[in-house]
């Protein structure tokens, strides 16, 4: 048991730095004064999912996800 419970620290270890870094290189959600004049609505603003933007939002999700379960099982008294 102790050994599975050190290879599911590493992995959480490993997924809380990806978050971070992941996290780190999206850019701001503020869009600035071009909302106001209607300038969001292009190529790049419609097409979001298909964009490295998009990737790095799925990407955190996922990674998000995978967080809140290690930390749950690493949580659990059966590694005590």
């Amino acid at each position: 048991m102790e050994i599975l419970k050190i290879v599911i620290t590493i992995i959480f270890v490993i997924d809380c730095i990806a978050l971070s870094a992941v996290v780190l290189m999206q850019e701001g959600k503020s869009a600035g004064l071009g909302t106001i004049a209607g300038m969001a609505d292009t190529y790049w603003g419609q097409n979001r999912g298909r964009s490295m933007e998009g990737t790095l939002v799925k990407v955190t999700k996922i990674l998000a996800a995978l967080f809140i379960i290690l930390a749950a099982v690493l949580n659990l008294k059966v590694f005590a």
